[in-house]
C-alpha cells in the first residue's frame, strides 16, 4: 500500500471553486453518492487529498495531488487531439481562438476547480457565458460525445503522467462528468458517461473492534462492505450482511 503525503502542492481556493464544490456536493448527496453531514467532513471540503487510500479524492483536491504541470500537459494532449480531429469539430475552436488560447484557459479553469487558487477570471459567469455563446454548436448531444472520445483518449495517453495513486482517474472521471452533465441539462441534450469509473460512494469509517454485536447490526450492507474493502477484506466471500457482521466481530 503506498504511502501518500498530500499535499504535494499547496492548494488555495479559486473563483470557481466554492461555488463548484458546493452544487457537486448538493448533487453527490441526492445520489448517494455522499452522506448527507458532507459538508461537515473534512475529508470531502478540504482543497488537499487525503493520504488514506481508502477515501476518494475528491476533484477540488487534484491541484494537492497533481500540480499545475501535470493538468496542463492534460488539457494540452486534449487540444492537440482537437485539432487534429474532423473539421465540423475542430473548426468550433478554430473560429474561437488559437490552440494556444484554449490550452490557456481551459487549464486556468481546471486549476481553478480542482483546488490550485485564482486562475479564472470571471468565474462561473465566464464559463456559462462561453459555452452559451462561443461554443454553443457543440453543445448538442454529438459534439459532447466527440469531445468524451477525445478526451478519454488524451488521459490514456501514456505520455500523461496521472502520479501512482490509483484514486487520481475515478477523481478525474468524475469531474468531467460532473460537468458534462450540467452542460447537458443545461442545453437539452443526452448525458452519456464515456469516461469510466467515478469515484465510489464516499462511506463513513467504522472502528468495528470497539462495537458491539447490536451496534454492528444497525449499520447498512453498504457501510460493512465499505469499511470491510478499505481494511483490504475481499467482501465477495460474503453472500449476505450476517456474514459480514460475522466478520466484523472477529476483527
Amino acid at each position: 500500500m503506498n504511502n501518500f503525503t498530500y499535499p504535494d502542492y499547496q492548494p488555495d481556493t479559486g473563483h470557481l471553486t466554492e461555488n463548484i464544490q458546493r452544487k457537486y456536493i448538493e448533487l453527490a448527496i441526492k445520489k448517494d453518492l455522499l452522506p448527507d453531514d458532507a459538508e461537515l467532513d473534512a475529508s470531502i471540503v478540504s482543497l488537499t487529498a487525503s493520504n488514506d487510500p481508502a477515501t476518494p479524492i475528491q476533484f477540488w483536491q487534484l491541484y494537492s495531488v497533481l500540480g499545475a504541470e501535470r493538468i496542463n500537459s492534460i488539457v494540452t494532449r486534449f487540444y492537440d487531439l482537437v485539432y487534429e480531429d474532423e473539421d465540423w469539430f475542430k473548426s468550433v475552436f478554430e473560429r474561437i481562438s488559437s490552440k494556444r488560447h484554449h490550452i490557456r484557459v481551459q487549464a486556468a479553469m481546471w486549476i481553478d476547480v480542482m483546488g490550485g487558487g485564482a486562475q479564472y477570471r470571471g468565474g462561473e459567469f465566464r464559463l456559462n457565458f462561453h459555452h452559451a455563446h462561443n461554443a454553443f454548436q457543440l453543445m448538442n448531444t454529438e459534439g459532447a460525445r466527440r469531445w468524451s472520445e477525445l478526451m478519454v483518449a488524451a488521459l490514456n495517453d501514456p505520455s500523461i503522467d496521472l502520479t501512482d495513486d490509483q484514486r487520481v482517474r475515478p477523481a478525474l472521471n468524475t469531474f468531467l462528468d460532473y460537468f458534462m452533465g450540467k452542460y447537458a441539462a443545461d442545453f437539452g441534450f443526452r448525458h452519456q458517461s464515456m469516461f469510466g469509473e467515478i469515484n465510489p460512494p464516499h462511506g463513513r469509517r467504522y472502528n468495528f473492534p470497539a462495537m458491539t454485536p447490536d451496534e454492528l447490526e444497525t449499520l447498512t450492507v453498504r457501510d460493512l462492505t465499505s469499511e470491510l474493502q478499505a481494511r483490504g477484506i475481499d467482501t465477495s466471500a460474503y453472500s449476505n450482511k450476517q456474514q459480514m457482521v460475522y466478520k466484523a466481530l472477529s476483527l
